[in-house]
């Protein structure tokens, strides 16, 4: 009953785990650093755990601000995440060569995205599959903006890690359920 609530996948989402397809599942009227408000979805991933928890320690920090109520209370919001590794393939543009280095300015600015948004947009008429860019939140580390279900196919999700993030409005620590690995940000 609950999936048929939901929205029908994307072509190209058949067979793949749902960790993997959920993106493609939904819009959103709030953009991304690739995609408008409305757009379609967009998987994101990063090479290494701690640029994972530098970009979500920079979004838990603004749902925090952007929550009337949380922003209020000292005690701030405990999630739980679950990390994971995958293979990504296809087509790609990768931002950090040249010559497409050029324009790092526009593609890392923190908060103005017209520019990457501009770019998906081209990449997908193009056939991208997947953008390799430079991590904003933890510079000089790469993440991927997966623009296809297809870039996916090849490895469905391992190595998965539970992973817990305390976020106030000062400071977000992001720890290891298991080994107690600590990433802390103080905003």
């Amino acid at each position: 009953m609950l999936e048929v609530s939901k929205p029908p996948l994307p072509e190209g989402c058949e067979g793949l785990h749902y960790l993997l397809f959920t993106p493609f599942r939904y819009t959103s009227p709030y953009p991304s650093r690739f995609r408008r408000p409305n757009e379609a979805g967009i998987w994101y991933g990063a090479e290494s755990v701690e640029t994972v928890c530098a970009e979500l320690a920079y979004w838990r920090h603004r749902f925090i601000l952007d929550s009337a109520g949380l922003a209020k209370d000292a005690d701030g919001l405990l999630t739980l995440h679950t990390l994971f590794q995958t293979r990504v393939q296809g087509q790609s543009l990768n931002l950090t060569e040249a010559p497409w280095d050029a324009g790092r300015a526009q593609w890392t600015h923190g908060a103005d995205y017209s520019s990457t948004q501009a770019v998906a947009a081209e990449a997908r008429v193009h056939g991208v599959e997947w953008i390799r860019y430079e991590s904003v939140r933890c510079p000089g580390t790469h993440c991927a903006a997966v623009l296809s279900p297809r870039a996916l196919r090849t490895v469905p999700p391992f190595d998965m890690q539970e992973w817990v993030c305390s976020a106030t409005r000062a400071r977000v620590i992001i720890t290891h359920k298991d080994s107690g690995t600590t990433f802390s940000w103080d905003f």
